[in-house]
């Protein structure tokens, strides 16, 4: 079945409550979950493939070493939602909220997250490898120690962001606002350098 948007799916869930549902090792592919409540779900190990999700709400869910992967989001709530060690290749997000979300480390490579509000989020050791971060809002997030080779930043906004340890080195500092953003002396240094700044130690030729 077409569902407009995303992959092709075989078989709906709508409507359903699984509040607080456990799940573990199951896997789900091409189903569509449309206004499904999975407040407060524990998953672990659990694999989505190639799903459509509208209006799914994750709040408050604990998803660990759990795959969403090529699957779509669309107006879903990850609000004080926690991925840890989750794997979300080729995945895209469109219209949902991410408040207060934790990210820690997993494979988010390929995700599309195109003017996402990721504001109260924290994301720490993610690979964010060729990831769309088009037009994001970052201010005052924390984006630390993620691998961002080759991710699109153009338009993002990065003021005040905490982006220690993350890889800036394919950033353009003139299509990005980064004022204010906390990095380190070696991430200071490729920003200057991007900017065509000649970096010099003091007193070198």
């Amino acid at each position: 079945m077409a569902d407009g948007r995303g992959p092709a799916t075989t078989s709906r869930v709508v409507g359903e409550d699984w509040y607080a549902r456990v799940l573990t090792d199951e896997r789900f592919e091409r189903v569509a979950f449309v206004d499904v409540d999975m407040t407060e779900v524990t998953a672990e190990r659990t694999t989505f493939e190639e799903c459509v999700l509208r209006g799914v709400r994750f709040n408050a869910a604990v998803l660990t070493e759990s795959a969403f992967v090529n699957c779509t989001f669309v107006r879903c709530t990850f609000f004080d939602t926690r991925l840890v060690r989750c794997k979300l290749v080729g995945s895209a997000f469109d219209g949902c909220t991410f408040q207060v979300m934790t990210v820690e480390g997993g494979n988010w490579s390929f995700v599309g997250l195109a003017g996402a509000d990721l504001r109260t989020a924290r994301i720490t050791g993610a690979r964010m490898r060729e990831a769309d971060l088009t037009g994001a809002r970052l201010e005052n997030a924390v984006l630390r120690d993620a691998d961002l080779t080759s991710a699109t930043l153009h338009r993002a906004d990065l003021r005040s962001c905490d982006l220690r340890g993350s890889d800036l080195t394919g950033i353009d500092p003139g299509t990005v606002d980064l004022r204010g953003a906390v990095v380190t002396v070696d991430q200071a240094v490729l920003v200057a350098e991007a900017l065509g700044l000649d970096v010099r130690a003091a007193g070198e030729g």
